[in-house]
């Protein structure tokens, strides 16, 4: 391994030991999950330096690569278990691969395939890599009965992170942290005219 090839591993810890550990994402298991998904392969060439800093970074068609804290924070609420059924709704395909590390079965689907009620499941999880002013309604069809759902939701501005379940065919969602995600257009609420 070249000096050049250590890089992006030496990267990788300093991300998980100073952004992570120190803010609460703790799990064994997710972190080594994280610590084998190289971040700059999911970012455009002129990104791959960045691919560990501690923000957003931008991603082709208006979306982005939601920072190192909020996919650590999502996991640590999902909770994933080894041979889960898990859909990941992404952009980028990041989480998906991190959740496969942690020996789930993954389906990832895009943002624009779940707005447009691409059907598939049912799965026991469903990870969404973003925030959303409202979930297509194609999203519930696709949890099982009791199934989880992590999410962000934007309201006025303001995202959150958001955990639910399924119950009698509809998601319920409670807000556990506000925290800086990326807003999925795909899932904006439809616009409503006012005075």
């Amino acid at each position: 391994m070249t000096m050049l090839d250590e890089r992006p591993a030496a990267a990788r810890r300093a991300m998980i030991d100073s952004q992570l550990r120190v803010s609460g994402v703790n799990d064994p298991a997710i972190l080594a999950a994280i610590d084998t998904v190289a971040r700059e392969r999911f970012v455009p060439e002129a990104m791959k330096a960045n691919a560990y800093i501690d923000r957003a970074l931008p991603l082709h068609g208006g979306h982005s690569l939601a920072a190192p804290l909020v996919h650590g924070r999502m996991l640590m609420e999902a909770a994933p278990l080894a041979g889960e059924n898990v859909l990941v709704v992404s952009a980028s395909g990041y989480l998906a691969e991190v959740v496969g590390a942690l020996g789930c079965n993954v389906a990832l689907l895009s943002p624009a395939d779940a707005a447009a009620r691409k059907k598939g499941g049912p799965y026991k999880l469903i990870l969404i890599d973003g925030a959303a002013e409202q979930l297509p309604a194609g999203i519930a069809a696709m949890l099982a009965d009791d199934g989880r759902i992590v999410t962000g939701t934007v309201e006025r501005g303001v995202t959150r992170l958001a955990v639910g379940r399924k119950s009698a065919g509809a998601i319920a969602l409670l807000p556990v942290a506000e925290i800086g995600m990326p807003i999925l257009a795909e899932f904006a609420a439809p616009t409503r005219w006012s005075f």
